[in-house]
């Protein structure tokens, strides 16, 4: 279960394919230049436990760097290449990155970067150079493509998304392992979806992130072949699955959306039938988005629920979810246990902070203080979200902790709007969250992406608030809609729900009132 055993046992296949340039990189390729890059990480006195840092584009190099640091025993932080200069000096400074690895493509903040990075030596960029970084490729090349002596795995630690202050580095405790030992995502991966050497997978997310960056090494440890999206696009996605007979994919919600908004005969022109498996996690999916996709696709779908933390996992597949719809599972690892704001568990049905008990344990680098909050008192860990669980046991996610609203003394968890507004056909995006009123503390926000930033107005406005109460209680629906061009969302889907409530919050001492 590694790439230096499938390129001992079928060299010339395929690892991985560059959707858009169709570049494709071999086992035997990969194992080599990950040889290459190992001994170049020792060649500069990087050892086991030492931390890299990537920040690169959807690159064909990217595998290779994350398997030369697993064979390493490095911990590597891959950067999303979204973020400003400042933003990513932070983190290679956080994680106490040995070395640097970019990308011509992202020269502009790279240039920016160097001053900031001054104290770091190993700074390095693919597809040329600019002055302050030496040519990746060269010193990879000098390298020979055996193995170093002293083999261990190495793994991720990755940052979480950061939208509430500065964003913190997630990482797993890390035992010695041999670089091919077996792990609970490998066993999943098998048992549940089916994935061995005969999977196609489509990635259409950027690697930076958990989900994408983990679930690609895994199809590699199994000796499937990747597929790399370097954007995602919903009709390339689809002509994709048709053209390299895809099995296996992993997606987000909104990418269901953006399926769904396609004309029919679009969403009809493409064969889907190989597809097996359809994977998606990340936000909460609308239960009329997920029946219209199962409708579409069939019971193919999985859903699960995690974090980059990885403390815990619920999980079920199409079935389950018809049974228990808005469910995303059972608890697969760990046991979820729902508490109330004094940490006392709540009965069946009760909404509170979801917690996972005899969990995977982890912290948060050089943040003991965010580490001790995560934490029950009984030793439990929390992402903060929020959520019950049904008479058979089945998890439902009712918002983010942060995002909860206070009308009147009510609590509200706008991701039931949310999930209300974007099945209206004039909306491409929503968000909804509080803002301050004088009366009740706080009331219902929505800002919406039309389809069509010509309809943006009172007259859609008043159509959509009506559209809301028409499906739910009136002090759940938004008090008032504003419109935007486009909302900021991450490329995995994620939205930044913050930078738009916080423009509603300015001049207030307080965020709660």
């Amino acid at each position: 279960m590694h790439p230096y055993i499938h390129a001992q046992n079928f060299p010339d296949k395929p690892a991985y394919i560059m959707a858009g340039s169709g570049e494709t990189v071999t086992y035997r390729q990969l194992d080599d230049q990950s040889n290459r890059i190992a001994q170049l990480f020792r060649s500069l006195g990087l050892k086991a436990g030492d931390h890299v840092a990537l920040f690169l584009e959807n690159h064909p190099r990217y595998f290779e760097i994350c398997w030369g640091a697993q064979r390493s025993g490095l911990i590597y932080t891959a950067i999303s290449s979204r973020l400003t200069a400042e933003e990513v000096a932070y983190i290679v400074g956080d994680c106490g990155a040995k070395l640097f690895v970019t990308s011509k493509y992202l020269a502009e903040r790279a240039t920016e970067l160097k001053p900031m990075l001054a104290g770091l030596p190993n700074r390095y960029m693919l597809d040329g150079t600019i002055d302050g970084y030496a040519s990746w490729e060269d010193a990879v090349a000098a390298q020979p493509a055996t193995p170093i002596a002293d083999q261990i795995a190495g793994t991720d630690m990755l940052y979480s998304s950061g939208t509430t202050g500065r964003p913190k580095g997630v990482l797993q405790e890390l035992q010695p392992q041999p670089i091919d030992f077996d792990n609970p995502l490998l066993n999943i991966s098998r048992k549940l979806y089916g994935i061995d050497a005969e999977t196609i997978y489509l990635s259409p997310a950027p690697l930076y992130h958990a989900a994408p960056l983990r679930f690609n090494m895994s199809v590699m440890r199994l000796g499937g072949t990747c597929v790399i999206m370097e954007h995602f696009d919903a009709e390339e996605f689809l002509r994709l699955v048709e053209k390299h007979r895809i099995t296996h994919s992993q997606l987000v919600p909104t990418m269901f959306v953006r399926f769904l908004k396609l004309p029919d005969a679009v969403r009809q022109k493409y064969d889907m039938s190989s597809l097996r498996c359809a994977i998606h996690a990340a936000a909460p999916c609308p239960i009329p988005t997920k029946e219209k996709m199962i409708d579409w696709w069939g019971p193919i779908l999985w859903e699960y629920y995690a974090g980059t933390e990885g403390n815990g996992l619920t999980m079920c597949n199409s079935t389950e979810w018809l049974a228990h719809k808005g469910t995303v599972g059972k608890a697969v690892v760990g046991t979820v246990r729902i508490c109330d704001e004094d940490g006392n568990e709540l009965s069946q049905g009760e909404a509170g902070t979801i917690y996972f008990a005899d969990g995977r344990p982890f912290q948060y680098h050089n943040d003991s203080k965010k580490t001790a909050e995560s934490r029950h008192p009984k030793g439990w860990s929390t992402l903060g979200d929020v959520g019950y669980l049904d008479k058979d046991g089945y998890l439902h996610l009712t918002d983010r902790k942060a995002f909860m609203i206070i009308s009147g003394g009510v609590n509200i968890y706008p991701q039931e709007a949310e999930n209300l507004l974007i099945t209206h056909p004039k909306v491409m995006d929503c968000a909804v969250f509080g803002v301050p009123n004088a009366d009740f503390g706080e009331e219902v926000k929505a800002v919406v992406q039309p389809r069509d930033m010509a309809d943006a107005g009172p007259a859609l406005a008043e159509e959509l608030i009506a559209f809301c109460r028409q499906h739910l209680a009136d002090i759940k629906c938004p008090r008032s809609i504003d419109f935007e061009p486009e909302l900021p969302r991450h490329p995995t889907g994620k939205l930044y729900k913050r930078l738009l409530r916080d423009r509603y919050w300015q001049g207030h001492t307080s965020k709660i009132v």
